[in-house]
């Protein structure tokens, strides 16, 4: 049977003094620009829930085309990517991480 590559993205909040975890949302996306283009989605709306200052490395990494194409060039190569902000006891994770599918 053939296989595909969907990429699995997913956006946690964890607030690393007590090891707590708080899921804010799964999504399966068909490629590497759809997996992007999710996380953008998700760090757009975090941005949005913070403080202006806690803001700025999100709205940077939005901004940031040079970190786009290297999240492209990971995801492509088949290598989870992730990326993560701090505020001051939370910390954000944006991940995408490739999986595969047999087709029928």
């Amino acid at each position: 049977m053939p296989v595909s590559r969907l990429y699995r993205c997913e956006a946690v909040a964890s607030t690393p003094d007590d090891g707590r975890t708080f899921p804010l949302g799964t999504h399966t996306a068909g490629s590497p620009r759809l997996a992007l283009r999710r996380l953008r989605t998700r760090a757009r709306h975090i941005s949005d829930q913070l403080d202006p200052p806690a803001a700025r490395p999100l709205l940077a990494w939005l901004h940031d085309h040079q970190a786009h194409e290297h999240a492209l060039a990971v995801l492509a190569s088949g290598t989870p990517y992730t990326h993560t902000v701090y505020d001051d006891a939370v910390r954000y994770l944006l991940t995408a991480r490739p999986t595969t599918r047999l087709r029928p």
